[in-house]
């Protein structure tokens, strides 16, 4: 089978399912999780003893914690780039990079933060030039 060429891609395709992180402090990294994904309309579906599942996105009470993971939430408008960076820095949280438009292609604007173990966690538009616009 040959594979897709760029080009064609279908970018409304998921290509994972979910993804669990080890949070070496669950609550402070659920409160991470709440506080940024809210301007994205990404919602908590639950949350236990030692598991909180937000959308395709899990923070797991575990040690030893996941450490340098980059992980890009797509979104809809830029408006929400901004706000995913603003509520994170408003709460407490560290900039990674405030919200702006980036050299990987045309149209890629992103801004990103600290998780609480670290990770680099990014919201990205994808503008008008870039491959995977909506439109």
């Amino acid at each position: 089978m040959t594979p897709a060429k760029p080009e064609e891609w279908d970018w409304s395709r998921p290509v994972v399912d979910h993804l669990d992180l080890h949070a070496s402090n669950f609550t402070e990294s659920v409160r991470f999780y709440e506080t940024v994904l809210a301007p994205l309309h990404i919602p908590k579906l639950f949350e236990r003893e030692d598991e909180a599942c937000f959308t395709h996105v899990n923070i797991v009470a575990r040690t030893p914690p996941t450490q340098s993971v980059h992980l890009c939430f797509y979104t809809r408008s830029r408006d929400e780039v901004d706000a995913f960076h603003r509520v994170g820095v408003d709460a407490g949280f560290r900039s990674n990079g405030a919200p702006g438009y980036r050299d990987y292609g045309p149209g890629y604007y992103a801004a990103y933060l600290f998780d609480p173990d670290g990770n680099n966690i990014e919201a990205l538009y994808r503008d008008v030039g870039n491959p995977g616009h909506a439109g």
